[in-house]
């Protein structure tokens, strides 16, 4: 294959999803802007979204990178099977890190805003939020990275080039979404 030939078929591939990647950001933007009142009512909220968007993309990033290379050196199939004990540990490991990294940016959250002298909503409340929204917005991203990483692989496409833009897209989407959700979870049962 020519220099010309691996480029063409480089962006055959990533385009498509590159340009739904644009239009999946765009989405999250205006559920972001339709916020307004759970901004204004959770204090802290908006330093917190950047924090837990960008956990989504590196931990679920690091998901789809890590069953990308498993699939290249034939050390997993490409098959939906509770069997397989290094797609099992690698998704049980993106979790918990996801989890876990949330929790923190709440955490750092109230402190930096401290610090700063500025208002915050009380760290319970916002653990709350970040915790329910990483493990729902976890599962659904690793729902999407596997079966993404997966199908792309099967059907002759580098799971390297899939990964990245569709973590990202369903990252932004779906963290927002669940930030939502939990966030009007959280005040509903008198969290806020």
């Amino acid at each position: 294959m020519t220099v010309r030939e691996v480029a063409e078929a480089a962006y055959r591939e990533s385009l498509p999803v590159l340009a739904l990647s644009a239009s999946g950001g765009l989405f999250a933007g205006v559920v972001l802007g339709g916020m307004d009142a759970e901004l204004k009512q959770v204090a802290g909220l908006l330093v917190l979204v950047p924090a837990l968007l960008a956990t989504r993309g590196n931990v679920y990033g690091s998901l789809g990178a890590r069953l990308g290379s498993a699939l290249h050196q034939g050390l997993v199939d490409p098959t939906f099977s509770t069997d397989d004990k290094r797609v099992n540990a690698a998704v049980a490991a993106a979790l918990a890190n996801g989890v876990m990294v949330s929790g923190i940016a709440a955490f750092l959250t109230v402190a930096l805003l401290a610090v700063l002298g500025r208002p915050a909503a009380p760290l319970s409340t916002l653990v709350a939020i970040a915790l329910l929204a990483g493990l729902v917005s976890g599962v659904l991203l690793t729902v999407a990275v596997v079966s993404v990483v997966f199908v792309g692989y099967r059907r002759g496409l580098n799971p390297d080039t899939l990964a990245g833009p569709v973590v990202t897209t369903t990252g932004d989407v779906v963290g927002i979404a669940t930030l939502l959700v939990a966030t009007r979870l959280v005040l509903a049962l008198g969290g806020g």
